[in-house]
């Protein structure tokens, strides 16, 4: 059983999308095996995003991650990684496949409604950041 951080971002909370969101991560037979809603702090957004630091778009990142309420989850089942980014969609909406979370609830690169693990790699840093247990 692979598992994978999925996080619903700022945007799609204030949306009031989770639900539907989240509707969608039960309707590919995920299981979601931690959950919870909390408000990302900035020295928590820097660390978790630590991996773009000196890219130019680091801080605008880190100013909307923290501009309200997230809900992080993570989610497991086979192909858990592979399987949430595919419903995720691509990074940019306008990119996105039809039928994919960013493309039905995506604003645009940054506001795209959810985050996902990219690799198993990530994956085992991402996860023990919000659930250390």
């Amino acid at each position: 059983m692979e598992k994978t951080l999925a996080i619903i971002k700022p945007d799609a909370i204030k949306k009031k999308l989770a639900g539907k969101i989240i509707d969608r991560i039960y309707d590919k037979n995920f299981n979601i095996a931690g959950l919870k809603m909390l408000h990302i702090q900035e020295n928590q957004a820097k660390e978790f995003y630590k991996v773009h630091a000196e890219r130019p778009f680091f801080n605008d990142l880190v100013k909307y991650m923290t501009s309200g309420p997230v809900i992080v989850a993570v989610l497991e089942k086979e192909n858990a990684i592979k399987d949430w980014r595919n419903l995720m969609g691509a990074t940019n909406p306008a990119e996105a496949t039809e039928g994919t979370i960013r493309k039905d609830f995506g604003e645009n690169i940054e506001a795209n409604a959810v985050h996902g693990s990219d690799s198993p790699e990530t994956a085992s840093i991402e996860v023990p950041f919000f659930f250390p247990d």
